[in-house]
């Protein structure tokens, strides 16, 4: 349904939404596990897009820039890999030059309702329920540098 690159993204920012405080890229990774290598690139990313900010020097990092109340799924996703929409025929046809086809009108359908339940669903949704996503249970892994065989690397 989503790219590695949008998971990457929404875990990272979850992570940042929880702490509260600037975590560098490392911290961010280990805890989330995800590549730092790619993590730096999707984290740049979402820094152009102004959903993060970064600090440089000692207790630097990356920060939510906007507070989670107000940083919605869907922010997230197309800051990173936006969901695709079908507007015209991929196969251009001619007989669907005006409407889209019975297929492609449904698989737009979907679409639709994933961009509308992310557009719904705000960050801080998230992450209440009392313990934290990546709490206490979960441990970070050793740093990763290359993703498996085969994974998106699409930032």
């Amino acid at each position: 349904m989503i790219s590695q690159t949008a998971e990457y993204a929404l875990r990272a920012m979850v992570f940042l939404a929880e702490e509260g405080e600037p975590r560098t890229i490392q911290q961010i990774a280990g805890v989330t596990r995800v590549p730092s290598g790619y993590l730096s690139k999707v984290m740049q990313g979402m820094a152009r897009q102004g959903l993060v900010r970064s600090q440089r020097g000692l207790g630097g990092g990356f920060a939510l820039a906007i507070p989670p109340e107000n940083l919605t799924i869907y922010d997230i996703v197309q800051a990173v890999d936006p969901v695709q929409r079908i507007t015209h025929c991929p196969l251009n046809l001619p007989a669907h030059q005006r409407e889209l086809c019975p297929l492609h009108r449904r698989l737009d359908d979907a679409a639709r309702l994933t961009e509308e339940s992310f557009r719904a669903s705000r960050l801080a949704d998230l992450i209440r329920g009392g313990e934290p996503t990546f709490g206490p249970g979960v441990a970070p892994l050793p740093m990763a540098t290359a993703l498996p065989e085969g994974e998106d690397r699409k930032p």
